[in-house]
């Protein structure tokens, strides 16, 4: 990564980076279906947002574009890939492999070639000890021993909501710098370790708040 798009990285508000990724993901389908380039409103109309927002986010991280052509549908692919992406692979964890974290494990690993799940842990014996979803499961009593060894910088969170908050301190000692929260348990990290919190619950709740007003 250039050290404008470095510096572009370390400053994109949080939304934007999730429509990056979102961008990203739309333009791998369509370069599977054999197109080259793109317009910022076709790609806009894909995500449900304008094109002024489009050009406003793909400005942000230092992208211009062959305005009579449009984007180059891979060169798009390439860059964001240097803004979203670490240098290197990064290793992710899985605490608690129910089967929600095996869904995960299954569509997740081989999309992204920097980014793997590659440990999971759980306190079940039945579990620990085998490969689940393609994924080694450790016990969780060994977490900190193998989350550093297996150098991982990101967990994913789907233990039960009771036995979440336990998992600060471990997570902490582990080097851990991002978490993806499944529980509806409110977690304590310090401002060092990003932390997204994802209730599935109140998700579907808020969605179907609004849906009852469209019948």
């Amino acid at each position: 990564m250039t050290d404008a798009a470095h510096t572009a990285a370390k400053k994109l508000p949080e939304r934007t980076v999730e429509r990056l990724s979102e961008y990203r993901r739309m333009l791998l389908e369509c370069l599977r279906q054999g197109r080259t380039h793109i317009y910022s409103h076709e790609l806009a109309s894909m995500h449900g947002i304008t094109a002024v927002q489009v050009r406003r986010d793909l400005m942000l991280i230092g992208f211009s574009s062959d305005t009579k052509k449009g984007y180059a549908v891979e060169v798009l692919i390439d860059f964001i890939g240097t803004i979203l992406d670490s240098p290197d692979p990064l290793n992710v964890g899985i605490i608690g492999m129910g089967n929600l974290a095996q869904a995960l494990t299954h569509y997740f690993n081989g999309k992204r070639t920097q980014l793997r799940i590659t440990a999971a842990f759980d306190i079940d014996p039945q579990k620990a000890g085998r490969t689940v979803a393609g994924v080694p499961c450790y016990h969780m009593d060994t977490f900190v021993e193998t989350a550093l060894r297996h150098d991982i910088r990101v967990v994913i969170l789907s233990s039960p909501s009771s036995v979440a908050a336990g998992m600060v301190d471990p997570i902490l000692r582990a080097g851990v710098r991002g978490v993806l929260n499944f529980t509806s348990t409110p977690l304590n990290f310090p401002d060092s370790v990003y932390v997204e919190d994802y209730d599935i619950i109140t998700w579907l709740e808020k969605v179907a708040y609004f849906a009852k007003d469209n019948r």
